[in-house]
């Protein structure tokens, strides 16, 4: 079993890399209205105003992400990292009004961790990256995901479901669901 520390740290590194291979700040990505800037800031900022209003943990500062995305999403990573290795951090009690109570460990990966693996995806497609995503990953996540499929286009954070072949791989049907267009 993975834990949540295991978890980011890897997931965390793939996008680390994108984040480092980066040349153009402003391309588009495929988030409507977003550029490649935007998808470090959204992982910055939701997670950091999350766990603080689930669990009262507050992140050090980092580095503007408008001046230095890089070192924006360095500095975060780690933060974030350090804070899943810190053995104390499993008895942090996680609370939301949308999702319940868990320990923040639990918290962080179960919405965060994810997230950051969706969103290597839109930056490499905007960056011109390498695009794969771990396939084994992607059909645990869609299948995880499928029965929630009425909640998750409710809540406003997926867009229409992208139609694929029956016979797409799973990171194409994942990517799909959630409202990406996968085609090159």
């Amino acid at each position: 079993m993975t834990t949540a520390a295991s978890e980011h740290r890897t997931t965390a590194a793939h996008l680390t890399a994108l984040v480092h291979g980066t040349t153009d700040w402003d391309a588009p990505a495929p988030v409507e209205g977003w550029v490649a800037r935007d998808v470090v800031r959204h992982l910055v900022e939701w997670l950091r105003a999350f766990i603080e209003s689930g669990a009262g943990v507050t992140l050090a500062p980092v580095p503007s992400i408008d001046e230095d995305p890089v070192a924006a999403w360095d500095s975060h990573a780690a933060a974030v990292q350090a804070l899943l290795d810190d053995p104390n951090s499993a008895d942090v009690p996680f609370t939301n009004r949308h999702t319940g109570s868990m320990p923040l460990p639990d918290a962080i990966a179960t919405f965060y961790t994810s997230d950051v693996f969706l969103h290597s995806w839109d930056l490499a497609r905007a960056t011109g990256q390498d695009e794969r995503l771990d396939p084994a990953r992607c059909a645990a996540m869609l299948e995880g995901m499928l029965p929630l499929d009425d909640l998750l286009r409710s809540s406003g954070q997926y867009g229409p479901r992208v139609e694929v072949p029956d016979d797409a791989d799973a990171q194409t049907k994942l990517l799909a669901f959630i409202g990406r267009d996968p085609r090159p």
